[in-house]
């Protein structure tokens, strides 16, 4: 592939990243129990596409730029916070209301809101402009004259990837609800602590300091 080295080492390394255990994923899986497949399938996607602005933005030399600048990387940390923290509570208060939300149909409505949750939570989070900045370069030869391709090409495999494990949590989510007696109880308890780990995530972006943001 056009400026792109040790391709095989980055398919093993993005899979095993995409395999840890982390915000994105405890999401999908209470959307997936709380929803069925098809909410979990929508947060997954909505996460994806997240993942695409920060991919584009990397390609481009945004993200260097956002990070080399400590007012733009301090606002969008806290837009980040802030947002988490609003998903949280409403998470926290909302919960799933009524027993029809663990079959596998939704409203559209509630639909199009937990796609847009996955793009905002993943878009706004700084980390994640960080992490791509500082890993998909270790594959990219500095001297190719098609690095924002091997840009695209590499955080796209990685974003597919990833995206392909969120289904899979979307399906495990869903089938583990399932199987207990109240699976609609079960997603609102885990779509409440996903939103309480939402809160102490975004507290924690509020009050990190830069140089660990």
């Amino acid at each position: 592939m056009p400026g792109i080295h040790d391709l095989a080492l980055f398919l093993v390394a993005g899979i095993l990243l995409n395999l840890t255990p982390g915000p994105d994923t405890l999401f999908v899986l209470s959307q997936g129990a709380a929803r069925g497949f098809r909410g979990g399938a929508v947060a997954a996607l909505g996460i994806g596409t997240g993942c695409c602005v920060h991919i584009l933005a990397a390609a481009v030399g945004l993200s260097a730029l956002l990070i080399a600048s400590t007012t733009a990387f301090t606002v969008l940390r806290w837009l980040g916070a802030l947002y988490l923290i609003w998903i949280g509570i409403s998470m926290l208060r909302g919960g799933v209301p009524s027993a029809a939300r663990d079959t596998t149909t939704a409203a559209a409505d509630d639909l199009r809101r937990v796609f847009l949750r996955g793009v905002l939570t993943n878009a706004l989070n700084p980390k994640v402009a960080m992490f791509f900045l500082a890993f998909l370069p270790q594959f990219v030869d500095p001297a190719s004259a098609h690095r924002t391709l091997a840009f695209l090409l590499l955080g796209g495999l990685f974003n597919v990837s990833g995206t392909i494990w969120n289904l899979t949590l979307a399906w495990l989510g869903s089938r583990a609800a399932g199987r207990f007696k109240g699976g609609a109880r079960l997603g609102q308890w885990l779509t409440r602590g996903v939103g309480a780990l939402f809160v102490v995530v975004g507290i924690r972006l509020l009050v990190a300091d830069r140089a660990t943001p």
